[in-house]
């Protein structure tokens, strides 16, 4: 049996590659010997150099111009000055635009139509590039943004020029070919363009029903989460795969190594995949959502956001703690807003035996009642005796606050710092430990009495 070759060299398609780089080179040339022949196409490549000069002249002279009218602006928002930028930096391009146009417009009315051909392909072509630069803008990642503004002003300069078809044929001869498989250059291309643009609607699709979510009061805090990360999972995941559908791709042989992929990634990948599959069920158990006060372990902070691994926890201090989200389902979490905003907070403290407990008391709930964020409706701070020590009667007060985010130390301490103030000004006593240092020497204790 005849052995098939793996990797295939295909003399034909080589043979048309070479075709494309000399009907291009052709084409380049007899344009050049043109251009430098006297006649009419020289002249208009005369015209539109002296028209990119004077447009290079304009811009520098009016983008200082702009430059000085922004500053006396005041009240603008962000986009409005983004697009004064944008504006400025491509001031010459749309200069050259709008000057190409008016030329090839008068040109068109006195002399034939042929004699302004070029004319019109440059207006043109500016024209188009002006258009892609403003709309590459809506890619966020600068390096990504460059390279699909560069992509489409050449794919538009080929279809401007006639070259296209041309390249095309170029783009498509470049292939690899493995067996049946067979993957061009110009595949790949078609397949980046079409799965970047797919991805970029997904984007703005998903963040403005994101928006949309968010901004619905309706909706508790963790199931906005859920939902928004569901339709960015799905908008997504439908762009890869209808973006690879639509170059032609075969998604069977991806199926079946996705497959046998996940299954080893699975037992090197439990902890993340547990994290994954902890935090939606935080999600849909709504145990924990931004904004919640918590405690776990010597952690004490508020949720700032929930995540698909992690939970972000900002402490008193301002620390950030990224807290996985197995952690928070097998773990002990104390919420101190699950259910509702009210928490109880204890304070210990004694009193000597001489001091009247009933006075106390009332004195303790009272000084509690003046502090701020301490409530007084509809639950009253209350003042009990829990025992007599060796040298005071011990108590115990309790008092309520709604804001556990404005931190529960500071809380305390200003009712500690009521209780003083109230204790001194009533002469009450608070006990304390004394001890008698009784100092020896050398003389006995008879001889040191006498």
């Amino acid at each position: 049996m005849e052995q098939e070759n793996i990797l295939e060299f295909d003399p034909d398609q080589f043979a048309g590659a070479l075709m494309s780089v000399s009907e291009i080179w052709h084409l380049t040339v007899s344009f050049f010997v043109t251009v430098v022949t006297p006649g009419w196409r020289q002249n208009q490549v005369i015209i539109i150099l002296a028209l990119i000069a004077l447009s290079w002249l304009f811009h520098s002279f009016c983008g200082t111009t702009l430059d000085n009218w922004v500053r006396r602006r005041e009240g603008w928002s962000k986009w409005q000055l983004r697009l004064v930028v944008q504006i400025k930096r491509r001031m010459g391009l749309i200069l050259f635009a709008v000057l190409s146009y008016a030329i090839y417009t008068v040109m068109q009315q006195v002399t034939w139509p042929s004699r302004s051909h070029l004319i019109g392909i440059a207006a043109s072509l500016a024209t188009v590039w002006v258009c892609i630069a403003f709309a590459a803008q809506l890619v966020r990642n600068r390096p990504l943004r460059r390279i699909v503004t560069w992509a489409l002003w050449i794919w538009a300069t080929l279809h401007f020029l006639d070259l296209s078809s041309v390249a095309a044929e170029f783009l498509d001869d470049v292939a690899l070919e493995v067996g049946d498989f067979r993957i061009s250059l110009l595949g790949v291309i078609t397949a980046i363009a079409v799965i970047g643009a797919l991805l970029a609607l997904a984007r703005i699709t998903s963040k403005t029903t994101a928006a949309r979510i968010r901004s619905n009061e309706d909706i508790s805090p963790s199931m906005q989460v859920l939902a928004v990360k569901g339709v960015q999972v799905v908008f997504y995941g439908c762009a890869f795969f209808l973006g690879v559908k639509a170059v032609g791709l075969d998604l069977t042989g991806l199926a079946v190594l996705s497959g046998a992929i996940g299954v080893g990634l699975g037992f090197g990948l439990q902890k993340v995949v547990s994290n994954l599959v902890s935090g939606v069920i935080i999600l849909l158990d709504k145990s924990i959502k931004p904004g919640d006060v918590i405690s776990l372990g010597e952690t004490f902070g508020w949720i700032n956001s929930l995540g698909a691994r992690y939970v972000s926890v900002v402490t008193r201090d301002g620390r950030e703690y990224l807290i996985p989200n197995e952690d928070l389902i097998t773990g002990q979490v104390v919420n101190w807003s699950h259910s509702d905003e009210y928490v109880r907070l204890d304070i210990f403290f004694g009193t000597s035996y001489g001091c009247d407990p009933h006075l106390v008391r009332r004195l303790a709930i009272e000084a509690a009642a003046d502090v701020d964020r301490v409530l007084s409706h509809p639950k009253l701070p209350v003042c009990h005796i829990v025992g007599f020590g060796d040298s005071s009667v011990d108590y115990i007060l309790r008092f309520w606050i709604r804001d556990p985010t404005g931190g529960l130390t500071n809380i305390r301490g200003n009712v500690y710092l009521a209780l003083w103030d109230a204790f001194k000004e009533n002469d009450i006593s608070i006990p304390f430990p004394q001890r008698e240092v009784r100092m020896l020497n050398d003389e006995p204790p008879a001889a040191a009495a006498d």
